[in-house]
């Protein structure tokens, strides 16, 4: 049994139906039947959690609700029944309930650190036994914290739901990814792994640096050029897939720069109007295209991509590694920084929870500033 206290972070309600990060003292956890307890080391942001910070996401998070959907960290303690594991495991989170393989049912949930779901900003959390997964070998705990919903939704977007209908991409092919969060990063990331010709599309100056890292050979500013859609079909001849992490507007473009019978796998909320987008018929019909949602994904399918990230040697792009003390300040930077790599939050020092010889998180600062000559205006 243990006994004492712990540290998270909550969100309260604010004005405006916006939420503030307020941090409390309470006990550790203890976990129940069917139940394991893990250390967090690492949590990591994406967009969604700032949408559930400003109730601005499709289900209004509780108060006093605990944030973040994905995080890694080692099995403390576990409950009866639970043979799977064992203290000392080093697991990830799984994102959605009820949710094994396949595709997604209709108890599913919002997920992790939404509604009234606790999230991982804390230094224990208790989660049902199958809301846990090995974590890769070849990565640190902060960098697997990624994992589960940027890893796992571009995983999705590029292979679909299990059993996979689409194949592994190959030498030869051309993937767009559109957009600059952790999802985009992981879509661009595996994509080249597998071979693919990999262009990305952002707003702003988009970071030559970060791109050039996850293997993108060609990078549009879609503030400068706002008919991307066209010039990356003339450059390329169409992309056999289209990611799309941003949304709204963008739909048309995506269509634009999509190959014949090429796909758009749509990931979800990242700009204003995402979901009030009316897709160009035409364009679709005339290309003979097919328009996907991507929707995280299933524990199998995180078990996939946990395999992956290891026989492929992907290497997670963190962009800032907070202290848990400061957690606000992963906020504010995700908050303010395009394509700055994965934002995450560091529960457990990198020192005090890696085992000697593990490889150190890979962390990069990207200069928002202007780009070099490589990415187009």
């Amino acid at each position: 049994m243990s006994s004492g206290i712990m540290q998270r972070w909550v969100l309260t309600r604010s004005s405006g139906g916006r939420h503030d990060l307020v941090s409390q003292h309470v006990p550790v956890p203890e976990p129940g039947p069917g139940q394991v307890r893990m250390r967090v080391h690492a949590a990591a942001l994406d967009r969604r959690d700032l949408l559930v910070r400003d109730g601005r996401a499709d289900v209004r998070a509780a108060s006093g609700l605990v944030p973040l959907g994905q995080g890694a960290g080692v099995v403390d303690a576990v409950g009866h029944g639970v043979d799977r594991w064992a203290p000392g495991d080093r697991v990830v989170s799984v994102f959605l309930g009820d949710w094994p393989d396949g595709a997604p049912g209709p108890h599913a949930g919002h997920g992790l650190g939404s509604g009234g779901e606790d999230g991982l900003l804390a230094e224990y959390v208790v989660l049902p036994a199958d809301r846990v997964t090995g974590a890769p070998a070849g990565v640190s705990l902060a960098e697997a914290a990624t994992l589960p919903t940027a890893g796992l939704t571009a995983w999705t977007a590029l292979r679909g739901n299990r059993p996979y209908a689409r194949a592994v991409l190959a030498p030869g092919d051309t993937v767009l990814v559109v957009g600059d969060s952790g999802v985009a990063l992981y879509a661009a990331q595996l994509a080249a792994a597998w071979g693919a010709t990999v262009w990305a599309v952002a707003r702003g100056p988009a970071s030559t640096e970060l791109w050039d890292a996850v293997g993108v050979v060609g990078s549009i500013d879609c503030a400068a050029v706002p008919h991307w859609g066209r010039r990356v079909h003339d450059r390329t001849g169409g992309a056999q897939v289209v990611v799309d992490c941003s949304g709204g507007a963008s739909l048309s473009e995506c269509l634009a720069a999509v190959a014949r019978g090429g796909e758009v796998a749509c990931t979800g909320p990242g700009s204003p109007g995402v979901f009030d987008a009316v897709p160009n018929l035409r364009t679709l019909l005339d290309r003979g295209a097919s328009l996907r949602g991507a929707d995280v994904g299933s524990r199998a399918a995180l078990d996939d991509l946990v395999l992956a990230v290891d026989e492929l040697g992907l290497e997670p792009m963190l962009g800032r590694v907070v202290d848990f003390a400061d957690a606000p300040a992963a906020y504010d930077h995700l908050d303010g920084h395009e394509a700055s790599g994965h934002v995450v939050v560091e529960v457990v020092a990198a020192t005090e929870c890696e085992p000697v010889g593990r490889r150190a998180p890979t962390s990069m600062t990207v200069d928002s500033g202007p780009s070099r000559t490589r990415g187009e205006e």
